[in-house]
């Protein structure tokens, strides 16, 4: 989430908006979005994660990282990226790039 932090102008630019959630409790989440510059929800419980498609891990009780670029003007989501672990997340600098793409696609 740092990255997409750092990335926030570039992200606007693209005319790109960041939300993001955690399992988290209030107080600790704030400690995560503390600085980042986006929306951040908190109290992700295991109904948002089967809504999402989102593998749950019951022993920690945590969402794996869940990771969409939805269309602004239809709600659909146009990429998505699911993992288990550490690895395989979204960086903030590919989705200005694929977020522009789209916006070049749409304009043809």
């Amino acid at each position: 989430m740092d990255g997409f932090g750092k990335q926030l102008d570039g992200l606007r630019e693209a005319n790109a908006s960041v939300v993001a959630a955690s399992v988290d409790d209030i107080g600790n989440a704030k400690k995560i979005a503390d600085g980042k510059g986006f929306p951040f929800g908190y109290g992700v419980k295991r109904d948002i994660a089967d809504t999402l498609g989102s593998w749950w891990e019951d022993r920690r009780q945590i969402i794996q990282p869940s990771e969409f670029i939805v269309n602004g003007e239809t709600g659909k989501v146009v990429l998505s990226s699911y993992s288990d672990g550490p690895l395989g997340r979204l960086d903030a600098g590919d989705v200005i790039k694929i977020v522009n793409f789209y916006e070049s696609q749409a304009k043809k």
